[in-house]
């Protein structure tokens, strides 16, 4: 297997060649170009840089970049963050709400009335103090 010379890859990457454009029915040349492998490589590297270039800066310079997931205003990301949190603290305290509502219901209807058994409490004993 032969490995590529690096003086025969630029030949060929600087080799000329000759694009015509020519009309069909008169056979006239209209525009002729001449390129080489490099400098139609160069040509199209640049038009793709600058395509990324200005797309980049449209989205980053016009309010196109609202529509980005995840970016937006810093005002309106704090003001995201706190209604969040103020809306888990009601779901917390709602939670709390029905457990009570829960309980009480079950005082008021008599199912919760178990008796506790108050034997295996430690009651400390009152030291007197007949000094």
């Amino acid at each position: 297997m032969a490995f590529l010379d690096g003086n025969t890859t630029l030949k060929r990457l600087r080799n000329r060649y000759r694009l015509v454009v020519m009309n069909d029915d008169t056979y006239e040349e209209v525009v002729t170009f001449k390129l080489s492998r490099l400098s139609v490589y160069v040509g199209l590297s640049t038009i793709f840089v600058l395509l990324t270039g200005l797309t980049v800066a449209l989205i980053m310079f016009t309010p196109l970049k609202m529509y980005i997931p995840g970016y937006g205003d810093v005002n309106a990301t704090k003001e995201l963050r706190e209604l969040k949190i103020r809306t888990d603290s009601l779901e917390t305290a709602m939670k709390y709400k029905d457990q009570y509502l829960v309980q009480l219901k079950k005082v008021l209807q008599g199912e919760g009335t178990e008796k506790l058994d108050t034997t295996l409490l430690d009651i400390p004993v009152p030291e007197n103090v007949d000094d």
